[in-house]
C-alpha cells in the first residue's frame, strides 16, 4: 500500500471566531477544520454576518439531504446574491442548484439525460482528442504551466464543444469562470470576471435562439427542444441559467482537481510511479483524489424553521455552512484521513455533494480528469512542478485550486510523430464485462473455486500474476478476488472464494449465486500486486491469500528464479489449493496447518533472506501486519510486497441474498410495470427502461439514485437513510434496495 501525508495539524486561535476564509484556514483547511471538530464540531460564529458551521461528515450529510429544513433558495435567505455560499456572492440565479425540490426537479430532469454514465461514455473519444491536441502544443517544449496550458483549456474545450459553442469563443467564455474563482473579491481581476460573465450570458442567449432556429448535434440543441411536464418549452432565461451552471461546473472544478493531483504526484513520485506502472489503479484512485482535493470546499444552506444540528440549535433564517472538505477528512468515516491512499475505497466522499443537489456532471468530471492524468503520466512521466512558481487561490473558503503550476519535463513527441514512430498507445482502464460461471468446485472447507469464461468462448484479456478481478454481485456489492489460475489459459479465469459467515455479506452472496451458467459482471483484470524481477522470492501465504501466491509460484518456476513458499492455515482441511501448490513447488513449499504446526517463524524466515530477495505476503490483516513489523525490524521493508483488499464497504447493510424475492415496479410517470427477478438488481431493470436515470456509486451510499416511493414497502439496503426515513418509506436508493411487498410504485 502506498500512502502520502498531506497538510499537518493546526491549532485554532481561541480568540478568533470561526472563519473559513481566514488566513489560518487558507494555510491549512484540513487542520483548521480538524481542530474545530475536536473542540467544538458544530458552533456559531459572528464572521460574515453570522452563521452556524459544521465539521462532521454525519452533520454535513444531514443538512445537505434535508431540503425541507435547510433551503438552497435565495428567497429563503432573503436579499440578493448567491445563497449557497458564505458570504453571499453576486451573479444570476443558477438553476437547479439554487432551487429546492420540487421546483428543482424539472431542471434536474432536463439535464440528467445528457450526463448519465452511458451518455458521458460517448464523449470519451472527443475528450481524448482534445487532450492530445492540447498536450501536443507544449510537449516538445520541456516546460509548461499546467493551469494555463492544460487543466483550464481542456475542461473548457470539452464543455463548450459538447454544448455547441464555436471553438473561437472557448477561451473568452472559459476565462471569466477561472478569474472569479482565482481572484480576490472586489479586485480588478474579479471585476473583469464579472464582465466576462455578462458576455457569456449574452452568448448563451444567442446560441439558444440559433439552435431553436436550426438545431445541431450538440447539448444546447437538445436542451432547447425539451419541454416541461405541462408541454411548454423551457424559457430562455431558464435555459441561460441552466447552461451557465453547466459551464461553470464543467470548467473550473475539474481544473482544480487535476491541478491539485498533479502537484501531489510531483511531490510524491512513488505514487506517480505506481500509477504509471498500474494505470488501472487510477480508476479507484480518482475517488481518493476527489476526497482529498475537493474543488468545492464548502456550500451553505438557510434554515427554514428552528432546528438542531449536532447538538447546536439553529434558528429559522440562520445560515449554516456545510464544508465538504471537513466531511471528507472526518476520521469517523475515513481512517487516517490525511494520508493519501491510492487503493482506499473513498467513494463515500462528498466532493460531488449529496442529496437533491449532488453534482449532475460527476461522470463527466471523472472522465476529463482521468484522461488528463493518463496522458500526463504517459507522455510527461518525469514532470516536476517548480514549487517556487506555484500560485494558489487567494482564498479557499468556498473553492480551492491553483492559478499557476509551472513544471519542467523531458521534451516528448507530438502524437502524430509518436504514432509514426511506433510508440505504444495510451493504456486506459477497461470497462465492465459479463462472464459466465463455467464451473464451481470445492477447493477446501468453505472455499469455492469458480471458473469464469466468456459466453461466446472468446479469449479473455491477458493478465499477470498478482492480478485480480473486481466482481459486482447481483446485490450491487463489489468484491475483489485474486486470479489463481494460469495466465497462459486465455479461455477462462479462476478465483477462490472463502465463505466468511461473519463477514460483510459478499462472500456469502457469491457462494449463493455461483452456479454453472450464472452470469457475473466483472471489471479487470487489474494488477496492483505485480511480481517484480528479483534474484529470489520468499512467498508467504495465509488462508485464502494463497490465490495470488499460487500464480506467482507458477511464474517463478517458469522464470527459473529460486523461491520458497510458506503457506499457513487454520487446519489442513481449510487450506485451498494445497495439493496444486505441492505439485508445482515440491519441496520448495512448506505447509503449516496451525492446529498441527503452530504459527510460522516469521523472524527466522525473513531474517534469512538476502538483499536480492523479494518478499511477497498475502493473507489475513493480522498476518500482513506481523510481516510488516518483522520486515521493519530486520531492515527489509523495501523488499516487502503486500496486498490488502480495502474493506471500504463496512457501512453495507447485512442481508441474506437467498431471501430475495421477485417483485413488480410500476413507473408512475409512464404507467409501465417492470418485473425485477430475484437474481437481478432493481437498477439493472430500471435503467433499461428509464432514459436519464441518475446513479453513481451503485453501493447505496452516495445518494445519487434516491427515488420517491409512492406505494409499496421498500426494503432498504443502503447506508444513507436514517432510521426514521427508512420507517417512513417515502424514498429509497434504487441501486441496492428491493421490495418487501409484491409491488412498488416509484416516481419515475
Amino acid at each position: 500500500m502506498t500512502e502520502s501525508r498531506i497538510a499537518g495539524p493546526s491549532d485554532p486561535q481561541s480568540a478568533a471566531p470561526f472563519d473559513h476564509h481566514s488566513a489560518e484556514c487558507n494555510a491549512d483547511p484540513v487542520g483548521y477544520y480538524r481542530a474545530y471538530r475536536d473542540k467544538c464540531p458544530v458552533g456559531r460564529t459572528d464572521a460574515h454576518g453570522g452563521f452556524v458551521y459544521t465539521t462532521r461528515y454525519a452533520d454535513v450529510v444531514r443538512v445537505a439531504r434535508d431540503d425541507d429544513t435547510f433551503s438552497s433558495a435565495r428567497a429563503t435567505a432573503g436579499g440578493d446574491g448567491t445563497a449557497i455560499v458564505i458570504p453571499r456572492g453576486p451573479g444570476l440565479e443558477q438553476y437547479p442548484i439554487e432551487l429546492d425540490p420540487p421546483a428543482a426537479g424539472d431542471y434536474r430532469d432536463l439535464i440528467n439525460p445528457l450526463l448519465t454514465q452511458d451518455a458521458v461514455a460517448k464523449l470519451a473519444p472527443m475528450i481524448a482528442r482534445h487532450t492530445t491536441r492540447i498536450i501536443d502544443d507544449f510537449v516538445t517544449e520541456g516546460s509548461v504551466d499546467f493551469v494555463r496550458d492544460l487543466t483550464n483549456p481542456l475542461p473548457a474545450a470539452v464543455t463548450l464543444d459538447w454544448l455547441g459553442f464555436p471553438e473561437a469563443e472557448w477561451p473568452k467564455l472559459a476565462k471569466p469562470i477561472h478569474d472569479i474563482f482565482a481572484a480576490l473579491p472586489g479586485s480588478e481581476r474579479a471585476k473583469r470576471g464579472g464582465q466576462g460573465l455578462a458576455y457569456m450570458d449574452e452568448r448563451i442567449r444567442e446560441l439558444i435562439h440559433a439552435r431553436r432556429a436550426e438545431p445541431a448535434d450538440d447539448a444546447v440543441s437538445y436542451l432547447v427542444a425539451q419541454r416541461r411536464p405541462d408541454g411548454e418549452l423551457f424559457g430562455v432565461d431558464e435555459l441561460v441559467s441552466v447552461i451557465g451552471l453547466l459551464i461553470a461546473g464543467g470548467v473550473d472544478t475539474t481544473t482544480s482537481l487535476t491541478g491539485s493531483t498533479l502537484v501531489h504526484l510531483s511531490r510524491n513520485p512513488e505514487q506517480r510511479q505506481r500509477l504509471i506502472e498500474s494505470p488501472d489503479l487510477l480508476d479507484g484512485a480518482t475517488e481518493e483524489f476527489l476526497r482529498v482535493f475537493a474543488p468545492s470546499q464548502s456550500m451553505a444552506r438557510t434554515a427554514r424553521a428552528d432546528a438542531e444540528v449536532g447538538g447546536c440549535p439553529v434558528s429559522a433564517g440562520e445560515r449554516i455552512l456545510i464544508p465538504w472538505v471537513a466531511a471528507n477528512h472526518d476520521p469517523a468515516v475515513f481512517p487516517e484521513p490525511e494520508q493519501v491512499r491510492l487503493d482506499r475505497d473513498a467513494t463515500r466522499h462528498l466532493s460531488f455533494g449529496i442529496g437533491s443537489h449532488r453534482c449532475a456532471g460527476a461522470h463527466l468530471a471523472r472522465l476529463m480528469f482521468r484522461e488528463m492524468i493518463t496522458q500526463v503520466l504517459t507522455r510527461l512521466p518525469d514532470y516536476q512542478v517548480v514549487e517556487d512558481g506555484l500560485v494558489g487561490y487567494p482564498t479557499k473558503g468556498n473553492q480551492t485550486g491553483w492559478d499557476a503550476i509551472p513544471a519542467v519535463f523531458t521534451p516528448g513527441r507530438r502524437a502524430a510523430d509518436a504514432a509514426a514512430g511506433g510508440a505504444p498507445a495510451l493504456t486506459r482502464p477497461g470497462g465492465d464485462r459479463e462472464l459466465v460461471v463455467e464451473a464451481v468446485t470445492r477447493a477446501a472447507d468453505e472455499v469455492l473455486e469458480v471458473r469464469l469464461a466468456a459466453a461466446d468462448g472468446a479469449p479473455l484479456p491477458a493478465w499477470a500474476p498478482g492480478a485480480h478481478l473486481e466482481v459486482r454481485l447481483p446485490s450491487g456489492r463489489v468484491r475483489q478476488y485474486s486470479l489463481c489460475g494460469d495466465p497462459a489459459d486465455v479461455g477462462g479465469y479462476r478465483i477462490g472464494v472463502l465463505r466468511e459467515a461473519a463477514g460483510r455479506g459478499g462472500s456469502v452472496e457469491l457462494h449463493t449465486v455461483a452456479a454453472a451458467g450464472a452470469t457475473l459482471t466483472v471489471r479487470g483484470p487489474r494488477n496492483h500486486f505485480p511480481l517484480v524481477n528479483a534474484d529470489e522470492y520468499l512467498f508467504l501465504a495465509g488462508g485464502i491469500g494463497i490465490t495470488p501466491i499460487l500464480a506467482m509460484v507458477r511464474e517463478a518456476g517458469r522464470r527459473g528464479t529460486p523461491y520458497r513458499v510458506v503457506y499457513g492455515g487454520r487446519s489442513r482441511a481449510s487450506m485451498a489449493f494445497a495439493d496444486e501448490l505441492a505439485a508445482l513447488a515440491g519441496d520448495r513449499a512448506v505447509l503449516l496447518p496451525q492446529d498441527e504446526a503452530g504459527l510460522p517463524d516469521l523472524a527466522g524466515l525473513i531474517g534469512g533472506v538476502g538483499d536480492g530477495t523479494a518478499v511477497y505476503c498475502c493473507g489475513p490483516g493480522a498476518m500482513i501486519n506481523a510481516v510488516e513489523r518483522v520486515c521493519a525490524d530486520a531492515g527489509r521493508t523495501g523488499q516487502l510486497h503486500v496486498e490488502r483488499f480495502a474493506a471500504g464497504d463496512d457501512l453495507e447493510v447485512a442481508f441474506d441474498p437467498a431471501a430475495n424475492t421477485e417483485f413488480d415496479v410500476q413507473l408512475a410517470r409512464t404507467g409501465v410495470t417492470l418485473r425485477v427477478p430475484k437474481d437481478k438488481r432493481m437498477i439493472e431493470v430500471l435503467r433499461e427502461a428509464v432514459p436519464g436515470l441518475t446513479y453513481d456509486c451503485e453501493k447505496g451510499y452516495c445518494g445519487a439514485c434516491e427515488t420517491r416511493v409512492l406505494a409499496g414497502t421498500p426494503e432498504h439496503r443502503d447506508s444513507l437513510l436514517t432510521e426514521d426515513e427508512r420507517a417512513a418509506g417515502r424514498s429509497m436508493m434504487i441501486c441496492v434496495g428491493r421490495c418487501s411487498s409484491d409491488r412498488l410504485v416509484l416516481d419515475l
